[in-house]
């Protein structure tokens, strides 16, 4: 009866043969009921006819020489195959003789081979064979693995019995080459490979995690490295992401050491859409310290400059070393070993340390959203205010206003009141709903009064108001789209208008301030002929002129010296290209060091200059350096000890002649002061420790040479109970006892145009 069942159930025959007999070596197709046979997945089945054997493979014809995997009956001059669906009561027969069978029959393949019928049923992952006879005699069947014998089916029937049948479990795993059985678990403790074969015939392979690496005792450990080069962060797990705004972001937190975590400062270059890591901070003990890995292998301690070299010094627990490929730092915290190395343009963070521990920031996952690990510094005066007294009295909830601040201040300068103006916002939502004023947020957040920014400044319609410098005065501005036509072609306005007899040129007024060019100073080559400003258009007409001429700045200058580039606007009727001669300085030498000995002291004196305020973008040779630009200058000493000593920069002067004392002289620094009749110069940190910086922006000596000398006199300042701070408040300017100062030191730097 169950002979008759089974040959029912055949549903599907193979695709192309008339009948299911083969009397042939052939190949066929069985993608409609793939068999899993020991862990390997076949569509295609082999059958070779011999008198001495049927031999049966999943993966090719049968070569005693080579590996197979095949079932080998006793011979036949032709065989019956077909092709059977899923059929409950032969899934339950095959269950209830192998009971480490659990998945589903899908199908099966059936063979008959004179007197035997063999079945091989897919499970999914399993296999299960069955083979029957009711004639008389002894019959084997071997089961093989890459042509080794696994399992024999034998058959014995006596004349006049019933049918004999046999099951066998086909499911395993394989790795390797390698087969498994199911239930069988085998590790490797020097590579941390863990192989376990279920019964499923599903074969899990446990090992290291992707930032674990093997001790070579079965325990896997952290070992992982984050790399962030120009915009590009690579985490732990090697998946890329890219900062584009200019912002401080957090790449590594370990949730386990609260009182570590590392930082990325980002900032522009040469282009303002394009930022690269600028500086790499660690924040220790709970935020109250920070160090600051900068450009130039320069490291601060808060704002403390540190000297470092190659020998290893110790801040904080964290280990700090220089060489000159970089800065190294090296910290152990708890379980984890973290090394933060920074060359000035691509930062890396070796960590080691446990498995299987949680990592934050964007070295834990670059793919998270930049926002949740973007960070605003200065937090004191920043968009988190918010959070704070007296804002945390209104109940309207401060994130959105939070992160419309950070995202706008992330991607421009804090110029034109935005900060002040989200604070602003905020305050007054908070007023408008619960009728609540906010005491005292303005002087905490260090904002102006209330009142309308640019009050009573009219600008036309293709311009804005604006700050000229954060905090300061105002005036137009171009918009970007209407300034764009111009600055593509490098002009000031637009061409000339020509009749027969006659031109005509307009300037735009907010592109000459963009310049620096004051409009009052412009004229012809006839200085009687003055540009006006219209007061509707914010247009510089330069009234008419016939044929050609030249609108040119007037050479004003004030104490000898001027701030302002020469200009030479040549039009016609034909030409109309602007020129502005403008005056670069080059530097000579990048930084100027001194070794001065000065009774108990022998120290070095560098004097270098910058083109920022934050002194990370060195001035040199190729820099240029433009009028009215501003400079920043920095005095640094090696050598001398900060608790005993100070530096004192007791004046600066510049030279039209290489000589200190020669040629015309004028003064940026007097008696450790700024120069009281030049608005542009300011001093920071003189007399405060071994260094000292002071800016100015950049001028000429009218009709003198090219040449700028700047030559700078410090004296040391023994502290011990005496204040070496200048106090250049006018009135209440103190003198010093000369005998706080020893000998003085003098220090000069090369301009050239």
């Amino acid at each position: 009866m169950l002979r008759l069942l089974l040959l029912l159930s055949a549903a599907i025959a193979l695709s192309g043969a008339d009948l299911p007999w083969i009397t042939t070596n052939s190949e066929l197709d069985i993608s409609s009921c793939p068999i899993t046979y020991f862990g390997q997945k076949y569509e295609r089945f082999y059958v070779n006819l011999t008198s001495e054997n049927v031999v049966i493979c999943f993966n090719g014809y049968y070569d005693p020489q080579n590996k197979g995997d095949c079932l080998v009956g006793p011979g036949a001059a032709m065989i019956f195959f077909l092709i059977g669906i899923k059929y409950s009561a032969l899934e339950s027969l095959f269950k209830e003789r192998l009971p480490t069978i659990s998945n589903s029959l899908e199908c099966y393949l059936e063979i008959q081979l004179s007197s035997i019928t063999v079945q091989v049923a897919d499970f999914e992952s399993q296999a299960a064979l069955y083979v029957a006879t009711s004639s008389q005699g002894t019959w084997h069947t071997d089961v093989l693995v890459d042509g080794n014998k696994v399992s024999t089916v034998n058959l014995t029937a006596a004349a006049g019995s019933s049918r004999t049948r046999r099951f066998v479990d086909l499911s395993g795993c394989r790795h390797s080459g390698v087969l498994f059985w199911p239930g069988e678990v085998r590790s490797d403790p020097d590579t941390c490979v863990s192989l376990n074969c279920f019964e499923t015939e599903v074969l899990q392979t446990s090992t290291c995690g992707p930032l674990e690496r093997c001790q070579g005792n079965g325990i896997c450990s952290l070992d992982t490295i984050c790399t962030v080069t120009g915009p590009a962060v690579i985490d732990f797990h090697g998946q890329q992401n890219s900062v584009k705004d200019r912002c401080s972001y957090s790449l590594l937190r370990i949730p386990s050491v609260p009182d570590f975590q590392v930082l990325a400062n980002f900032q522009e270059r040469r282009r303002k859409d394009v930022s690269f890591l600028d500086s790499v901070t660690l924040r220790l003990n709970g935020s109250s310290v920070h160090i600051h890995l900068k450009q130039g292998g320069r490291v601060l301690l808060d704002d403390s400059a540190l000297t470092l070299n190659s020998s290893v010094q110790t801040v904080h627990g964290v280990k700090l070393s220089k060489d000159q490929t970089g800065v190294t730092a090296k910290a152990s915290l708890s379980n984890f070993k973290a090394s933060v190395y920074f060359d000035g343009s691509t930062g890396q963070i070796h960590l080691e340390g446990p498995a299987g521990q949680s990592l934050h920031g964007l070295c834990g996952n670059s793919s998270t959203s930049l926002s949740k690990e973007r960070l605003f510094e200065d937090s004191s005066t920043s968009c988190n205010l918010l959070k704070e007294a007296p804002f945390s009295s209104c109940d309207i909830d401060p994130e959105p206003y939070i992160t419309a601040c950070i995202d706008t201040l992330c991607s421009y300068s804090d110029l034109d009141h935005l900060r002040c103006q989200f604070l602003e916002a905020y305050a007054r939502a908070c007023s408008l709903k619960s009728d609540t004023t906010l005491q005292d947020w303005r002087s905490k957040a260090d904002c102006s009064r209330p009142e309308a920014f640019c009050q009573d400044r009219t600008c036309s319609d293709h311009e804005f108001c604006g700050e000229k410098t954060a905090g300061g005065e105002t005036r137009c501005f171009c918009r970007a789209i209407f300034a764009s036509k111009y600055r593509k072609i490098n002009s000031l306005g637009d061409p000339p208008v020509c009749s027969q007899n006659s031109a005509s040129l307009s300037l735009v007024g907010c592109l000459l301030e963009d310049k620096g060019i004051d409009y009052s100073v412009l004229q012809l080559k006839e200085p009687t002929c003055r540009g006006q400003i219209d007061k509707q258009t914010h247009m510089n007409n330069n009234s008419q002129v016939l044929y050609k001429n030249t609108i040119m700045s007037q050479n004003l200058s004030s104490g000898g010296i001027t701030r302002q580039d020469q200009v030479y606007i040549d039009f016609s009727c034909i030409q109309t290209q602007p020129d502005i001669q403008t005056v670069v300085f080059r530097i000579k030498s990048s930084s100027v060091v001194q070794v001065i000995s000065s009774g108990p002291w022998r120290y070095s004196l560098t004097m270098k200059a910058y083109t920022d305020p934050s002194r990370t973008q060195a001035v040199d040779s190729n820099t240029e350096v433009r009028l009215n630009q501003k400079i920043w200058v920095e005095l640094d000493t090696d050598g001398l000890d900060e608790k005993l000593v100070a530096v004192v920069t007791d004046s600066c002067w510049a030279t039209d002649q290489a000589s200190p004392t020669g040629g015309r002289k004028y003064y940026l620094i007097k008696n450790g002061c700024p120069n009281s009749e030049d608005q542009t110069v300011r001093v920071k940190g003189n007399g405060k420790g071994t260094s000292n910086y002071f800016s100015f922006n950049m001028f000429r000596f009218t009709g003198s040479s090219a040449e700028l000398y700047l030559h700078c006199k410090l004296q040391l300042c023994v502290k011990q109970e005496n204040s070496c701070v200048k106090n250049c408040d006018g009135a209440r300017k103190r003198r010093f006892a000369r005998s706080n100062y020893e000998a003085a030191a003098f220090i000069s730097m090369a301009w050239t145009t």
